[in-house]
Formats: C-alpha cells, sequence, structure tokens
C-alpha cells in the first residue's frame, strides 16, 4: 500500500490558519475579500519554496472566516496540493491594501485522512505491535491501522469481475468483459482504483474511456493499470498457457 502514498500527497487539502493583518479593516471587508480567492487562482511558489517559481493555477473550493479579532484572522481553506498558504494569506494582504503574513498554520487534511479519522501517535503504534507480538492481540492493531483501501476511497472506481482479477495482478491491462461494475465519476485520462467484488483493492489504473463509454463497450480496453497492489496467486487464472 506504500506505492500509493504518492498519490495521497498530490490529492487535495485542507488547512486552518492565523493570518495576521499589518492593519486592522472590517470583517465585512476581510470576507468580500477572501470570497475572491474562492475557485481557480494564479499563484507563483515565495522566494523560500522547494519548486520552481512559476505561475501556477490552483483551485480553493472552501475559505471559510473562523475567528477575527481585528488584527488576527482564523481561516480553513480547502484547496488543491501545491497551494502555498503563507503566499495566500501575503496576497489578502495586498487586496485589503494593508498587508498580512502567516503566523500559524495546521494541515487537518490530506486526501481522505483528517486529523479526526484514527489518528495515532508512533507510541501508541508501538504498544499495538507488542502486545500483538507478546500476547497475540489484535483489538489494538485493529484500532490503529487502517485498511489499504482507504488510500483510495476517493478515487473512482471500477469493479472487476472475480475472472479478471489475476491478469490485471499478472500486469494485463483491463478488457471492457471485465468490468463488473464502474462508477459514474469515471472519466478519460484520470486515475481510478479498480476493486474486486469484495472491495479488496487491485490496483490504480489510468481510464482509457469514460462512464459512459465503458457501459457501451463490449470488447476493447478501458483501463491501463500503472500500480498493481493485490499479490498474485489469489484469484483463479482465466487464461490457458500457451504451449501443448
Amino acid at each position: 500500500m506504500t506505492k500509493l502514498i504518492g498519490y495521497v500527497m498530490h490529492s487535495s487539502k485542507e488547512y486552518v490558519c492565523v493570518m495576521q493583518l499589518h492593519e486592522p479593516v472590517s470583517e465585512e471587508d476581510l470576507r468580500r475579500v477572501l470570497r475572491e480567492f474562492k475557485g481557480t487562482i494564479y499563484q507563483k511558489p515565495p522566494l523560500r519554496s522547494s519548486v520552481k517559481r512559476v505561475v501556477r493555477k490552483r483551485n480553493i473550493y472552501e475559505i471559510e472566516l473562523l475567528e477575527y479579532t481585528g488584527s488576527m484572522a482564523l481561516i480553513r481553506v480547502s484547496c488543491d496540493a501545491g497551494v502555498y498558504m503563507r503566499k495566500l494569506c501575503w496576497d489578502v494582504g495586498l487586496m485589503l491594501g494593508v498587508g498580512a503574513h502567516m503566523r500559524e498554520l495546521r494541515r487537518t487534511r490530506t486526501g481522505p485522512f483528517t486529523e479526526n479519522l484514527n489518528l495515532v501517535r508512533l507510541q501508541e503504534l508501538s504498544e499495538a505491535i507488542y502486545a500483538w507480538r507478546s500476547e497475540g492481540r489484535e483489538d489494538l492493531l485493529r484500532k490503529t491501522i487502517m485498511p489499504g483501501e482507504v488510500l483510495a476511497c476517493q478515487m473512482p472506481k471500477v469493479v472487476l469481475r472475480d475472472t479478471a482479477v489475476e491478469s490485471i495482478v499478472n500486469g494485463a491491462k483491463l478488457a471492457a468483459p471485465g468490468v463488473a461494475m464502474v462508477s459514474d465519476k469515471v472519466r478519460r485520462g484520470e486515475l481510478v482504483a479498480l476493486l474486486t467484488l469484495k472491495g479488496e483493492l487491485v490496483a490504480v489504473g489510468k481510464a482509457l474511456a469514460d462512464y459512459n463509454e465503458i457501459l457501451g463497450m463490449e470488447k476493447g480496453i478501458v483501463v491501463e493499470p500503472v500500480r498493481v497492489i493485490l499479490e498474485p496467486g489469489l484469484y483463479p487464472r482465466a487464461w490457458r498457457k500457451r504451449g501443448p
């Protein structure tokens, strides 16, 4: 499942941020300016950043003012990966005409993972492993470790027939006859999660057709796997070996 960490890190994020205004403004003006940043924005990374400083287009899905004291504003932002919150604070201050900078930042969500969803310390994980190894107890492990399928819960999904699973695990592309069900969110060129009928994550792949196209296809390739997760040998082979 560690193969999917990269996809999670590049998924959408949510932050709670403390922004300090250099001069007080009215709450009405602050809310008005914040609303202007909702949607597609253009942002150039700050001087101290780990990426090339070129203008990039990103989306802000939600921006909410939680508290305001006249100089300090607590805001919640749901956005694409790659949005720099300190640059966002600077831009808000620029739009207000008084200047602003970021004082504190906390990431509250990455992809499907939030700070309220089974957040544990390494010490708790270590204790759970010790209890399992020394006493055979699984209860603590089950509380601290989530199924790997959670990594792909936000992806559009394609459910495979049992006869197609082993082919995918061994490197084959998914053909239309191997599809049992398909999510209406599947779009050509985007990543999808390939699942068994039991809900096991088989692979992550790139869709080669839209949802409506897949429904009408009787043959042809519909998904090209890019990361196989399930180990081989768990499902029966549905192809014949060549030779005598």
